[in-house]
């Protein structure tokens, strides 16, 4: 079974990928390596908010919620 996505540990690994590549110290070929796990790790990241995005609609949906009047019920 594949390990489920971290996305708070994906927003730093693409920190430390950018301030990385910030330094200037890359050769060429490593800038390029770093480049490409950063777009993989954006892909990631926004995969996962596309699905958390999808779970509060669900949510929000399945328990008619309106921005009307949002503490109605309290």
């Amino acid at each position: 079974m594949a390990k489920k996505f971290d996305f708070n540990q994906g927003l730093i690994d693409l920190e430390k990928i950018v301030k990385t590549m910030e330094s200037g110290d890359l050769s060429l070929e490593n800038s390029l390596d770093y480049f490409s796990k950063g777009v993989a790790l954006t892909k990631l990241c926004q995969s996962a908010l596309n699905e958390a995005e999808q779970k509060i609609f669900m949510l929000t949906e399945q328990d008619n919620y309106t921005n009307e009047n949002p503490l109605k019920d309290l």
